[in-house]
This record gives structure tokens, sequence and C-alpha cells, in this order.
């Protein structure tokens, strides 16, 4: 059974940090491109970061380029997510997913297999 988990969510002032991981079990690791997507209440779902699954591409959404970096682990199983500058435009659920696809589609969440349960963000101003 595929799990994924996240943690490192919670609540943080505007201008601050966050790391969320997210933990694989019950596949494959390096077999997948990892991604994170976001939703906001009353929103749809947007991408967030995406790396492949040597690592050694990564891809950002337009609305956190340069705020954000991703990495994995393929010895842990682990997918991490770095958010700087925070605002509270961040705030939402931020989930991370697993795809076997071609990396160039990695930016559509309709192309991931496994998705975790999501972490809370929320960003105070």
């Amino acid at each position: 059974q595929v799990q994924l988990v996240e943690s490192g969510g919670g609540l943080v002032q505007a201008g601050g940090s966050l790391r969320l991981s997210c933990a694989a079990s019950g596949l494959t690791f390096s077999r997948y491109a990892m991604g994170w997507f976001r939703q906001a209440p009353g929103k749809q779902r947007e991408f967030v970061a995406a790396i492949s699954r040597s690592g050694g591409s990564t891809y950002f959404g337009d609305s956190v380029k340069g705020r954000v970096t991703i990495s994995r682990d393929n010895a842990k199983n682990t997918v991490t997510l770095q958010v700087n500058s925070l605002g509270p435009e961040d705030t939402a659920v931020y989930s991370c997913a697993a795809g076997d696809m071609p990396f160039s589609n990695s930016g559509n969440y309709y192309v991931y297999d496994y998705w975790g349960q999501g972490t809370q963000v929320t960003v105070s101003s």
C-alpha cells in the first residue's frame, strides 16, 4: 500500500519560512517524480514544485518561483519543500504527490498516481 505522509505545516508569520516534508512508503521511490501542490479554500489546486526521479531537474510554479526549493533523498524516500518569504496568499493545504510520468508533465496534477493527505499551512499577516 502506497503512503505519502506530509509534515511540517503550521502557523507562521508573514515573511517567515517553512520546511515541508513528505515521507513515502510502499513504492519504489526513485522511480517516481515528486510534486507539491496546494489548495486554498475556494480556489483550484495549484502547482508549487516538482522534482525529477534523480533529483537533477526541478520545476516551479509561477506564484512561488524564487521563493521555493525542492529536494529529495532517494535513500530515505523523502521529498522536502522549503518555502521562504511567506505571505497570506500562501495559506493553503499543501500536498505531495508521486507520479510515473514524463517530467515535462509534472506541473499537471492529473498525471500523478499517488497523493498524500496534505498539511495545512497558515500564514498570518
